[in-house]
């Protein structure tokens, strides 16, 4: 596929975020993610939002669902996403009903294989379940806590291309890149380049971050859509 650069929208209130997709769009974004932050502060109402003002734009529902597959996304469907988000660490019965519910409301399903011990292998069974996409993720929490131990820090690039030889599907890698790294992903075979913290997303206060942001995003997707031509 061609690359895709995709902004998470982490941010606690739909004007914000309305806010920030419009300038994403605007500089060349491809993908809007409503972020978990998001969903949590304001549910289901955050996602019709998005597809009211932005029709035609790919919405991704970072769910990170863990049980309650189908509802989940039956309800995310329902108001308009077009991407859920499914976790690898969920029974293996859940992602099922994720990938069902896909296939009945026209949803494409990205497995995440966030904290798994082997993160080749749950991405190996994500796509042998049915999932569309693989989300190969470093958590938030896992990333500061190692950090303030004064311990190496893990990043999605470190088994990146074990993930993307393991699966025949595309591969999203998340979690603590640099923009100079996120942009890298489609250099290593990954298409879907997720931009938010820090440029767009301010990671400790979860809100959009300052400077000219729409002009360095702009500079962003010309570089990742280069990668297509």
């Amino acid at each position: 596929m061609p690359p895709i650069v995709q902004i998470s929208l982490d941010l606690t209130s739909i004007e914000a975020a309305l806010e920030t997709a419009a300038m994403a769009l605007r500089a060349g974004v491809d993908w809007l993610e409503a972020g978990t932050p998001l969903i949590l502060a304001e549910g289901l109402h955050g996602v019709r939002a998005l597809r009211r003002q932005f029709p035609q734009t790919p919405i991704v529902a970072d769910l990170k669902t863990m049980d309650g597959g189908y509802l989940e996304a039956e309800l995310m469907a329902q108001a308009g996403a077009t991407h859920v988000v499914v976790m690898a660490r969920a029974h293996e019965e859940t992602i099922r009903a994720v990938v069902q519910a896909g296939r009945d409301f026209k949803l494409k399903i990205m497995g995440d294989n966030l904290a798994c011990p082997n993160p080749v292998a749950a991405a190996q069974t994500l796509a042998a379940l049915g999932c569309d996409y693989i989300v190969h993720h470093i958590g938030y929490d896992q990333r500061r806590g190692i950090a303030a131990r004064g311990e190496p820090v893990p990043s999605p690039l470190d088994r990146l291309r074990e993930v993307i030889a393991a699966v025949d599907i595309p591969v999203q890698a998340v979690g603590g890149l640099s923009i100079e790294q996120a942009v890298s992903a489609p250099a290593y075979g990954a298409p879907l380049v997720v931009i938010g913290a820090p440029l767009v997303i301010d990671a400790e206060a979860f809100r959009s971050a300052s400077g000219d942001v729409e002009e360095s995003l702009r500079l962003v997707c010309r570089q990742v859509h280069a990668y297509g031509s």
